[in-house]
């Protein structure tokens, strides 16, 4: 009955989906329907948990213990794989969503409730090279798949700042900035200073106005990396 973000005109230009279980964003009914979409243009399929924060997009940071923010997780990623199994796929990874990523790149507690889900399910989790998720998952022998936000920001320090919405972007500016990270792991802050940055995926999101266009730029530009 309802959108959020044009899903099917990303899914074409992307090689990985990041599915929203319900906390944040979607239903049972947007759920089939997008695990549909992405499976009839053959992209692997990703669970995308957040705090439970529908009003704020979980955007929001929250504070919960590791046992009930794993479940909480556990129980995002259970309903996405209901769907999967209907459809005979796979789950292919977990990528935690806004806040949540953000606190996992520095708080071991939300990093260990993650890795808990990751280790039930044997699937790797999206993250930031460097960060204590990052030795987190490796501690516990958790993949990483170390990512860089092609349509946010980063302070001075080189962190992310997970903003609660996002403004339309230059994709030509936006394709320029990741190929320079591929090439040379260099990256901007917002004060025009540098950070290096390793990372193997690049995030885009369905709700950045213009998203359709800067997906199909970012898809020509990594074509030697994809």
């Amino acid at each position: 009955m309802y959108r959020c973000g044009d899903d099917a005109g990303i899914m074409p230009h992307i090689h990985l989906a990041n599915v929203a279980c319900g906390f944040h964003a979607s239903d049972p009914v947007v759920m089939r329907d997008t695990v549909e979409l992405a499976a009839d243009n053959n992209i692997p399929i990703g669970a995308h948990p957040s705090f439970p924060d529908k009003q704020g997009f979980g955007r929001r940071d929250m504070i919960m213990e590791r046992e009930e923010l794993a479940a909480c997780v556990r129980y995002q990623v259970g309903a996405l794989k209901g769907f999967l199994d209907a459809a005979g796929l796979k789950l292919n990874h977990i990528k935690p969503h806004g806040a949540l990523f953000g606190a996992a790149t520095h708080r071991e507690v939300v990093a260990n409730a993650l890795a808990d889900v990751a280790l039930q399910y044997g699937v790797p989790v999206i993250g930031i090279a460097g960060t204590v998720a990052d030795k987190v998952y490796k501690a516990r022998g958790v993949t990483i798949i170390p990512e860089y936000y092609a349509d946010n920001d980063y302070d001075s320090s080189g962190a992310l700042i997970v903003c609660r919405t996002h403004p339309k972007r230059d994709p030509d500016e936006v394709s320029r900035k990741v190929v320079r990270m591929f090439k040379e792991g260099k990256a901007p802050t917002i004060d025009g200073k540098e950070f290096d940055v390793k990372a193997t995926t690049v995030c885009v999101h369905s709700d950045t106005p213009n998203v359709v266009e800067i997906a199909r730029a970012l898809k020509e530009a990594m074509k030697p990396w994809a």
